[in-house]
């Protein structure tokens, strides 16, 4: 039955990530960064000091809506996740060095497209039955689009719900088990033989305090990921700094790695991988597995922030892109690359591969640490992606579904402990891409709001910025 399902998988997946694929992805931030006249290069000074700005500036938010600090910090939850740790150490497993080069492209373009996203989602979004803000891309397909377009939004919609399921819980809590175990191990608290038990008991507490979270609602949600994202983000940060510059010398090695791997993998992968569309097609699809650019679910926590300026909302896209990929990315394929540790290429690889980057460094004691920080990112995108999930189904259903869907979601978290993590992390892969499609199409089309949207912006407020 396993085997069904993977080759059902990877032949859905060759297609999804193909050469259509690239082409859309790659295309549509290629056209919007175009079209806005490269907004996240030309106006990145401002992207950041005005996100800065905002997420530092405490206030309340009215009700049913998060403060844009809480906004973002609920899309970088989801965001910045395993995606950078596990995903990262895939990518460079299957693709080589030169997959970390696809993923900042993708990085540069998927800024702009992330940019439209937030923008869009905070335009055309509306108050729900509960007084709450709701949108994203199935409300900016239903109110920009118009009725004849509708199929799209929830074309999106179920492909939302399913992937939830896998991408923002099952992988989620499978690098949860496998950060914590590992660590376990390290310290002998744990058999090889006991690790089946582990398993289902961090299952059930995982899936005890996702369900306490979520049905919490938005304001709990909010609360919880502007406390989460900022530590996590910085301690993680700093043990991967400390790699780098303490193997400092070995870093114009690496990158030569990425720069000429990128276009001769076969060069850094001893002839294991040789494809150069491989090579891109990893750095793309996990670059956007990371930072969400093109899938539009980002778009959602921003649509609930309590703001009424679309653009200025959006530069949190750019943000979000540069610090997820740019910065926690690089750090994470730097700590894979200049620790010298054995990289079994063509293979499927996850978390672990990260942590022995660390270990290798540090020594053991610093698995402690590092299933901290995984913890805390796979903890943070469950709750994120529970929002999206939510949002998804009341979009398709009403929001008396809620409920029940945040049950089931939070009961996945023991299916994630035990499956199998190649398997696990190629379906998930796989939706991500189905997910894609109907809001690349819808971003495309909208195209002209957003560059309306910005020279408003940037002749009113935003002019001589």
């Amino acid at each position: 039955m396993i085997q069904l399902i993977e080759s059902i998988n990877v032949a859905i997946n060759n297609f999804v990530w193909g050469v259509p694929a690239m082409v859309c992805i790659i295309g549509v931030g290629l056209y919007l960064s175009i079209r806005t006249r490269f907004l996240q290069i030309r106006k990145f000074p401002y992207a950041i000091k005005t996100t800065i700005g905002r997420m530092f500036r405490k206030r309340d938010a009215s009700d049913g809506a998060l403060t844009p600090f809480q906004a973002v910090c609920t899309a970088l939850a989801a965001t910045v996740g395993t995606g950078n740790i596990a995903g990262v150490a895939g990518a460079i497993a299957i693709g080589g060095p030169g997959a970390v080069f696809w993923m900042w492209v993708s990085a540069m373009l998927g800024m702009c497209t992330k940019f439209a996203e937030v923008t869009l989602a905070v335009h055309f979004r509306e108050r729900n039955a509960d007084g709450e803000l709701v949108g994203g891309p199935m409300y900016y397909i239903k109110n920009g689009l118009g009725k004849k377009w509708q199929w799209l939004a929830v074309l999106f919609s179920v492909f939302g719900v399913l992937t939830v399921f896998g991408t923002g819980n099952a992988t989620q809590v499978n690098t949860i088990t496998a950060s914590i175990n590992s660590a376990l191990l390290n310290y002998h608290i744990i058999s090889e033989d006991s690790l089946g038990i582990s398993n289902l008991i961090l299952g059930i507490l995982l899936a005890a305090v996702v369900g306490m979270v979520l049905l919490g609602g938005i304001k709990r949600i909010g609360h919880v990921t502007e406390r989460l994202v900022p530590f996590m983000a910085l301690f993680y940060i700093i043990l991967a700094v400390g790699v780098v510059l303490l193997n400092i010398q070995k870093i114009p090695e690496v990158f030569y790695s990425i720069f000429y791997g990128a276009f001769h993998p076969a060069a850094f992968t001893g002839g294991v991988v040789g494809s150069f569309f491989l090579s891109m097609q990893k750095g793309v699809s996990r670059g956007i597995f990371s930072n969400e650019a093109g899938l539009g679910t980002g778009s959602i926590a921003h649509a609930c922030a309590d703001t009424k300026k679309p653009v200025k909302q959006g530069l949190f896209g750019i943000f979000e892109v540069f610090t997820d990929t740019i910065v926690i990315c690089t750090l994470t394929a730097l700590v894979i690359l200049c620790s010298d540790i054995p990289v079994a290429y063509g293979q499927a690889a996850g978390a672990e591969l990260t942590i022995l980057g660390f270990t290798s460094t540090y020594g053991n004691w610093v698995s402690i640490f590092t299933a901290i920080a995984m913890c805390c990112f796979a903890f943070s995108t469950i709750i994120g992606w529970g929002l999206y999930g939510a949002r998804c189904i009341e979009f398709l259903f009403s929001s008396k579904i809620i409920k029940p869907f945040m049950v089931v979601y939070s009961l996945v978290a023991i299916l994630g402990a035990t499956m199998d993590l190649g398997l696990l992390w190629s379906i998930a892969e796989t939706f991500n891409g189905l997910m894609s499609i109907p809001n690349l199409i819808a971003v495309f089309l909208l195209s002209g709001t957003v560059v309306k949207l910005v020279k408003e912006y940037f002749n009113g407020e935003g002019a001589s910025k």
